[in-house]
């Protein structure tokens, strides 16, 4: 697992996606198989995979032998099957059971595939943060081992790039069917579990008073290097129209009057990123009628002028 990341955090690496993705799993296999031991007395037989051949006259014969490879090495049950048999027993959370079965899918989509969009890239560090993290907490949980030595983690600025916001018509078939089963498996995430089929990375900028941090502000300067949001971006950031903001009020405060008084400082906070952000109803058009939208900031404001309810 250190080795995929390594990999992935390298400043310029080729086929960088690809390659986390069939370590990692790598990796993930290899815990699994030590879980199985450690739950089978550390008998090593367990992992090996039996059947029954054939007698010398063709009948089948009633003893199971080990199957063995090509070099006579012997057959061990895989990531599928372990995973499965510990998902049955409660050892392996489902999701990250789901997320070990998306990072399966990259990798054999990066096996047998070309994977040329951006989309994958940024998937795959979706999937890939959760699949660390989840590796980081089985690992701790299932053998007390401490992993906080390592730099677990994935640089965010690793897949940064320009026209991220794809959709999957400007994917190819195989590349669109891989982002369509993850898309699916996002659905079981929890956010109140340790585990996760996959997370949303984010940058953001917040203070710091380390001497390295990058310096940024906010800036009318139509020079200044320009942070756009997506349309759902700033729907996350940005949740609530005037309606669902004077709503939510009227539900959280005793003494709260839809009055001039509310108006004003609601104005007050227009303008201010941390608080609201105003939108185009129609981002095409540079004539469009613009509206208000507020976070859920607001609320530390509103909370010092009004009484909450109990």
């Amino acid at each position: 697992m250190i080795s995929a990341i390594e990999i992935y955090n390298k400043p310029d690496f080729k086929y960088r996606e690809e390659t986390f993705a069939i370590l990692a799993i790598n990796a993930w296999e290899l815990l699994l198989k030590a879980r199985w031991l450690k739950d089978n007395s550390n008998k090593i037989r367990s992992l090996y995979v039996l059947e029954r051949v054939n007698k010398k006259d063709g009948s089948p014969s009633k003893k199971l032998t080990v199957k063995t490879t090509s070099c006579g090495n012997p057959f061990t049950h895989g990531l599928e099957y372990l995973g499965k048999k510990l998902e049955e027993k409660k050892i392996l959370n489902s999701l990250a059971k789901q997320n070990i079965d998306a990072l399966r899918e990259i990798r054999d989509s990066s096996i047998h595939f070309y994977n040329r969009n951006t989309l994958f890239a940024i998937r795959l560090q979706e999937v890939g943060s959760a699949c660390v993290k989840n590796f980081v907490h089985a690992t701790k949980s299932w053998f007390e081992s401490d992993l906080s030595r390592y730099n677990f983690y994935l640089m965010p600025l690793a897949f940064v790039r320009s026209n991220t916001n794809m959709s999957l018509i400007d994917l190819n078939k195989e590349e669109a069917n891989l982002v369509r089963y993850i898309s699916e498996l996002d659905a079981a995430n929890d956010p109140n579990s340790d585990y996760s089929v996959s997370v949303n990375v984010e940058l953001t900028f917040s203070r710091s008073k380390a001497n390295d941090a990058l310096a940024v502000q906010f800036s009318n300067d139509p020079n200044a290097t320009k942070i756009q949001f997506t349309d759902e971006q700033f729907k996350n950031k940005y949740p609530m129209n005037y309606e669902t903001l004077t709503e939510k009020c009227k539900e959280r405060y005793d003494n709260f009057i839809a009055n001039p008084t509310y108006h004003k400082l609601r104005m007050s906070l227009l303008g201010n990123p941390k608080f609201s952000g105003t939108k185009k109803l129609d981002s095409d058009n540079p004539k469009s009628l613009k509206k208000d939208w507020y976070s859920e900031t607001v609320f530390n404001f509103f909370d010092q002028h009004y009484i909450r309810k109990h």
